[in-house]
């Protein structure tokens, strides 16, 4: 069995940033001993230096390996060179035992809010879903930007601008997880055999009515995926249960 703690939208600043949530969240989630934690992007509000190094201090806090990609305010005020820096790698892959491989995409564009994923990266992604098929290896792709709009979210102004070959190359692909943030609203889509998954703000103030600061929690065995809302402080919910192609 393995559990992956997927986080998104910390925003750390001075401004957008609940320090008191987010060291919440911490304790709840070295609390839970995830084998990974995967997080989708905007981890500083707006790509300064010093909040990158801020950043760092924070992810310190978590037990569990954490790999991120950037998001949209990643990519400010030259943010893309500071992350690489910083953090690491924009995009990334991993295989976990022979069982399942994680692709983690950047689709920030820097100084500006819409996302892009790039020819030359769906090329790369592409070649790494083929030998997960080949290898019947299961997959899991984590980026920032939604691949498809989500509910309770205003009017859409900031989808991927490719958004229609990255779904494509992903469900032809049979990927088991999709796993983005961004818009800080928590859902669930499942597009044939793929299930897309957007996490809310771990941390940020900047939250839609009444949805609170929350993350997400897969629990992956040989035959099922369930999928946990994790309020901050609150309750879980069973968001789903799916079975695994592989």
């Amino acid at each position: 069995m393995t559990i992956i703690a997927h986080i998104s939208d910390l925003h750390i600043s001075d401004t957008a940033f609940d320090e008191e949530v987010f060291m919440e969240a911490v304790a709840e989630i070295n609390n839970l001993k995830p084998d990974m934690i995967i997080l989708t992007g905007d981890l500083t509000n707006d790509g300064y230096y010093r909040e990158f190094q801020q950043a760092v201090k924070y992810l310190d806090m978590f037990e569990a390996p954490l790999f991120a990609v950037p998001g949209n305010h990643d990519a400010r005020n030259l943010g893309h060179q500071s992350f690489e820096e910083l953090i690491g790698e924009n995009s990334w892959k991993l295989t976990k035992e022979n069982d399942f491989t994680v692709i983690g995409l950047d689709s920030s564009s820097p100084d500006e809010d819409w996302g892009h994923v790039g020819k030359p990266q769906r090329m790369w992604m592409e070649h790494q879903l083929d030998q997960c098929v080949i290898n019947d290896l299961s997959s899991i792709v984590a980026l920032h930007h939604h691949v498809i709009p989500i509910p309770d979210t205003g009017r859409e102004r900031n989808i991927l601008s490719d958004a229609g070959e990255i779904l494509k190359i992903l469900t032809t692909h049979e990927v088991d997880l999709i796993l983005c943030g961004h818009k800080h609203v928590p859902h669930v889509w499942k597009i044939n055999e793929t299930v897309v998954v957007n996490a809310g703000s771990l941390s940020s103030n900047k939250l839609r009515g009444k949805i609170g600061n929350s993350y997400n929690v897969y629990i992956i065995d040989e035959d099922t995926i369930e999928i946990f809302l994790n309020n901050v402080g609150g309750e879980k919910f069973l968001f789903g249960k799916f079975q695994r192609k592989h």
